[in-house]
């Protein structure tokens, strides 16, 4: 009687050691990388809420100043969202002005339709960072008030 002793007793599966799960392999890797700067990570929780598939409300404690209000404003329009593609972040970057604020910009796509954003974050004395202001296109929020 001979044993087989790359595979434990009672285990009767060809796998060997290494070997990825059934479950492992079917995972497929994400179409773009995880956002890893807080301004990447902005620009897509801003997408989510300006495109309709977040509520407003979900930025409350992402944000200070005029910034909620400003997404209040622009929210019911929802004016990244489309008909047909998905709109993602298709580029984001940022400038360092000074320690703990950020000028950030990202380019939202779906299909043909390219849009502006540009945000500013602030790091709050708990080095949480937070929303400050929001703007689209070149358009101040507060400018249309001003202009109605």
């Amino acid at each position: 009687m001979s044993k087989d002793r790359t595979r434990p007793q009672g285990r009767s599966d060809q796998r060997g050691p290494g070997t990825p799960t059934p479950a492992a392999r079917r995972q497929q890797p994400r179409s773009h990388p995880r956002p890893t700067t807080p301004h990447e990570m902005f620009a897509e929780r801003l997408l989510a809420v300006l495109s309709g598939r977040r509520p407003v409300h979900w930025m409350l404690g992402h944000t200070i100043g005029e910034a909620y209000e400003q997404l209040v404003q622009l929210a019911p329009r929802t004016p990244l969202r489309t008909r047909g593609a998905l709109p993602v972040v298709r580029n984001c970057g940022g400038f360092h002005p000074r320690p703990g604020v950020v000028e950030a910009f990202a380019s939202i796509a779906a299909g043909e339709q390219v849009r502006a954003m540009a945000f500013r974050l602030e790091q709050g004395a708990d080095l949480r960072w937070r929303c400050a202001a929001v703007e689209l296109g070149g358009d101040p929020v507060g400018a249309t008030r001003a202009r109605a």
